[in-house]
């Protein structure tokens, strides 16, 4: 986490939590299904609290560990930062992607934000996220399986099990952006 003190031109507001829910796993059966209720979030842990138990690569890289079972299921949950004397959430895009590919455009990963096609997601309109693009219209959920069996989106795509795993990226709107469209309200509507 990182203070408005430490970079000024981050709006302390310009925040989002992400939470991984753990839920039931649904059939891939071509039909359409409610988004299933969560079951509480999967526990998240630092790759480096690991040590020798990991792959070295793994430590090198960084980042943390989101310890699912094989063929366990979740989706992504947003909360972004209330700004209270604007009266409104701090808009932030999201990327994601399973395996360097992009989770909402089911292209390969790339930097920045694209709009067309939209790679991103904007929170707090879109709260939640359940799965992966496969192609438009068609969602797959967000399953645990084994990299190198052919199941990732990456395989399928690539032909390569190289990268696996969860990647985010965030964009907070521009604190210049933010503070012109959303006007400081005054202190009787507070």
């Amino acid at each position: 986490m990182y203070s408005s003190q430490r970079l000024p031109e981050i709006h302390p507001s310009a925040t989002l939590n992400i939470s991984f829910q753990r839920t039931l796993c649904i059939p891939d059966d071509d039909r359409d299904y409610p988004l299933p209720s969560g079951l509480g979030c999967f526990p998240l842990r630092h790759v480096d609290d690991f040590g020798t138990r990991v792959p070295e690569a793994w430590i090198e890289h960084g980042g943390i560990i989101l310890p699912m079972n094989q063929s366990e299921a979740m989706w992504l949950n947003f909360n972004a930062g209330y700004c209270e004397d604007r009266g409104g959430y701090y808009p932030v895009a999201i990327k994601i992607a399973i395996g360097k590919i992009n989770a909402i455009s089911g292209l390969p990963w790339n930097a920045g934000l694209n709009r067309n096609p939209q790679d991103y997601t904007v929170a707090p309109e879109q709260p939640w996220l359940d799965g992966y693009c496969v192609e438009k219209g068609i969602i797959r959920q967000f399953v645990a399986m084994p990299l190198g069996t052919g199941y990732f989106a990456e395989e399928q795509l690539t032909g390569a099990a190289e990268h696996g795993g969860i990647q985010i990226a965030v964009f907070p709107m521009r604190r210049e952006v933010f503070e012109r469209r959303f006007a400081k309200r005054d202190r009787g509507h507070l």
